[in-house]
């Protein structure tokens, strides 16, 4: 798989790890983690409130629409069930499909008939697709709250080096908006999601990664 098949699936490849990517924009200014972490332990904290909603949600299906850091545009449907699973479909002509089955990712090219595989606890969507959000740990980079969003940034310096995953919210709401993944080089990938239903029930199959399909990987099927 080639680099721009990476960057048209949303999930950037550096020299060691998986990336991955999805929102609109990338956040600039936040507020400092140390004020939050006391708002956070009162119990009072939107953002935690916020993230308990989000972590109790177990199925989510709808429509994206990713912008890369180049400013390239693509779209399509995405499946998540919590924890783990994930599987974007990209709309043609892209051939690309991500799939997490709960302990690999694999992305995929239909049209090239080859899969890349990743472990995924090595890649920032771990964060995304965890079983729950504790903003009192020290995955938590920053918290912004505002009147019509509110941005929480997640990362893990030793697993992940600098690349974080930016989750936005409606603080209304509480809904998922958007994500961004900022990798390593400080570069961005967006994904704006819409139309999203919650409490769906899938097929397994709709998270199956085709292990037989990918050299070398048979005991990943275990």
């Amino acid at each position: 798989m080639t680099n721009s098949d990476f960057h048209s699936s949303g999930l950037l490849l550096n020299r060691r790890q998986l990336l991955g990517a999805m929102a609109l924009a990338a956040v600039s200014a936040a507020a400092p983690f140390d004020a939050f972490a006391q708002a956070a332990a009162g119990g009072s904290s939107t953002a935690q409130a916020i993230a308990n909603h989000f972590s109790n949600v177990a199925t989510m299906q709808g429509e994206f629409v990713q912008f890369g850091p180049r400013g390239e545009q693509t779209g399509g449907k995405f499946f998540i069930e919590r924890p783990g699973k994930l599987r974007f479909n990209y709309n043609d002509p892209s051939p690309i499909r991500v799939i997490s089955d709960g302990r690999n990712v694999a992305v995929g090219n239909l049209k090239l008939k080859t899969w890349s595989l990743y472990p995924l606890s090595k890649t920032p969507l771990s964060l995304l697709l965890a079983r729950r959000i504790n903003l009192s740990d020290g995955s938590v980079k920053s918290v912004r709250e505002e009147s019509d969003l509110t941005t929480i940034a997640l990362g893990n310096k030793t697993i992940f080096g600098n690349s974080t995953i930016t989750m936005m919210f409606d603080p209304k709401t509480y809904d998922l908006r958007q994500w961004t993944i900022t990798d390593n080089q400080g570069k961005d990938t967006s994904v704006m999601v819409f139309n999203v239903r919650t409490g769906v029930q899938f097929d397994q199959k709709v998270f199956r990664v085709p292990y037989e399909s990918i050299p070398g990987t048979a005991a990943s099927r275990d």
